[in-house]
């Protein structure tokens, strides 16, 4: 690598992003020239965001999920998205440890970031993630989670809570690492498409 590139990345973030993710120096360098090109500002906005989701899900609407994943990233809620928060995204969603994949998973269904989730909550995520699953795909789903209010049901049941009760953070992390079926319902498996859009860019 030659240092033209990592020049505008400054060495820290780049070692820490190196330290706390996957990815290269190569990798991370690159991505920085597409993430200025896309977004001059060194800022991606949420409509944004919601742009390059709708673009990785051509045949469904993910606007509702893309929505509640930049909430959970934007760390300083300042409505934007710096490079750093946008690749610890990628990250998570694509490959983190699971432990951190299951504490950026309770922040995706803690909507209103009281630091626990309610059987509401759980419902807006898992409808927003039907949104993203092709109509012909749903038909193919078992019949105790072929609708979101199945799939919530399932996974609130799972957890033995009552109609009002909370799931706290570690409730949460326990569960799903407790029981893969769990992990399964609660999230959407994007990451092949991201990443092979992510090589498309590359090229």
């Amino acid at each position: 690598m030659g240092n033209t590139k990592s020049s505008a990345l400054s060495k820290e973030l780049l070692e820490e992003l190196k330290s706390n993710t996957k990815y290269s120096e190569s990798e991370l360098c690159t991505w920085y020239q597409s993430f200025l090109k896309e977004c001059p500002s060194g800022k991606i906005t949420k409509e944004q965001f919601e742009g390059i989701y709708a673009s990785f899900f051509p045949g469904a609407d993910p606007t509702a999920y893309a929505r509640h994943v930049f909430r959970s990233f934007d760390t300083n809620a300042d409505g934007t998205l710096d490079f750093k928060e946008y690749i610890v995204a990628l990250h998570l969603t694509s490959g983190g440890k699971t432990l951190q994949k299951l504490e950026w998973a309770f922040a995706l269904y803690d909507v209103d970031g009281n630091g626990t989730i309610s059987k509401n909550e759980i419902q807006e995520i898992v409808r927003s993630i039907f949104n993203m699953i092709p109509a012909d795909d749903q038909k193919h789903l078992p019949d105790d989670e072929n609708t979101p209010e199945k799939r919530a049901e399932k996974i609130w049941a799972f957890f033995g809570k009552k109609e009002n009760d909370k799931i706290s953070e570690g409730e949460f992390i326990q569960g799903v690492m407790d029981n893969k079926d769990i992990l399964r319902l609660i999230q959407y498996d994007e990451p092949q498409k991201i990443k092979d859009k992510l090589k498309e860019k590359k090229h």
